[in-house]
């Protein structure tokens, strides 16, 4: 998928939008797009001392559900190894962390809507 793909920009909207959301919560951000040896991470944040692993996705339309159904248990099972293994990186084994769910959908960026699930998953789940 190359950078014109219309679908890589519309991801790429949807997690500027995401990180824009997270800020004005209070979260910090401490990396985007953490390319790993097995995947990607999206967004990973630090929201009060908690190392947050963002899922971010964006839907065009409502067809495909909400974003509870928009990361199976294949994907929360790699998001955990990614996590572990950004982790096991920085040396962070004492930090406490969970995964968030961020669901952008709409195509127009100031109609969209964003559906925030804070712990979304937890890794003893699979």
């Amino acid at each position: 998928m190359s950078a014109a793909d219309p679908r890589h920009q519309f991801g790429q909207v949807s997690e500027m939008r995401a990180e824009q959301f997270l800020i004005a919560k209070g979260y910090r951000i401490l990396d985007r797009n953490v390319r790993l040896s097995i995947g990607e991470l999206d967004l990973v944040a630090d929201d009060q001392g908690v190392v947050v692993f963002v899922e971010v996705k964006g839907r065009s339309t409502d067809a495909f559900g909400g974003a509870r159904l928009a990361v199976d248990h294949r994907k929360r099972a790699k998001l955990s190894k990614l996590a572990a293994q950004y982790l096991a990186q920085r040396r962070w084994s004492d930090k406490l962390c969970r995964f968030d769910v961020i669901l952008i959908q709409g195509q127009a960026s100031s109609l969209a809507q964003i559906e925030h699930i804070p712990n979304a998953f937890d890794v003893t789940e699979e």
